[in-house]
């Protein structure tokens, strides 16, 4: 499973990165959110910590939307699906691909974010480096787990592409409040209350979510019911 995956992600990154999709159109809407919120900052004023936190990650989430979207709607588009399922590659070996993709799009795309939360929000990382790094790969393991499985659902039809937003960001709450409050701490330099509980509820909730997407993905995918 674990080279077939490896495969898979190698071609939707190669897809990705070649073609202009996906990593682009997140880091754009990205950059836009963080530019937008910047314009609230008062003349002279800084963000403070925690709004500069949700912001980072108010983009991340929606970059991870718009990646995909577009990992998924390759083969949608192409009728590339029915190659895939009637492939002797296991579906979890799918699923762990377009993870595996979509964790390197998404930390490609928080590497801009993050230069950009801190040059437009006026913030800087006056925290533990290795707690911004603990948090950011913890945290985006369960993104793109979450991302992976309910990324299926929403192809096949126009109209469905929206669940992916509805049905992953309430999911995701756990993981974002935890993200938010340690980010908090690195901007701000002041060590977060209950800092293990936090990272106990981010690791936890990813590990959830990805023994979810390893039991329900090929349900999903396959379209069985």
């Amino acid at each position: 499973m674990l080279k077939r995956g490896l495969t898979i992600a190698a071609k939707d990154l190669k897809l990705s990165v070649g073609g202009g999709q996906g990593l682009t159109q997140a880091v754009l809407l990205g950059l836009l959110l963080i530019f937008v919120f910047s314009l609230s900052r008062p003349a002279g004023q800084l963000i403070e910590a925690q709004a500069a936190s949700a912001i980072f990650w108010l983009a991340s989430s929606f970059g991870l939307v718009l990646v995909f979207n577009t990992l998924f709607s390759m083969e949608e588009s192409n009728e590339a699906r029915l190659g895939l399922l009637s492939s002797p590659v296991p579906l979890h070996a799918i699923w762990f691909g377009k993870g595996l993709a979509g964790l390197v799009l998404l930390l490609c795309s928080q590497l801009v974010f993050l230069p950009a939360t801190i040059v437009f929000l006026g913030q800087d990382l006056n925290g533990s480096f290795a707690i911004f790094a603990i948090v950011v790969i913890a945290s985006d393991w369960g993104l793109v787990s979450l991302g992976a499985l309910l990324g299926a659902i929403s192809q096949g039809q126009a109209a469905r592409e929206s669940l992916l937003s509805v049905i992953l960001f309430p999911l995701l709450l756990p993981i974002l409040l935890g993200a938010i409050q340690l980010m908090t701490s690195v901007f701000s330099g002041v060590e977060a209350l209950d800092q293990s509980s936090w990272l106990g509820i981010i690791f936890s909730s990813s590990a959830l979510f990805s023994g979810a997407g390893l039991i329900l993905f090929p349900f999903v995918y396959s379209g069985e019911q």
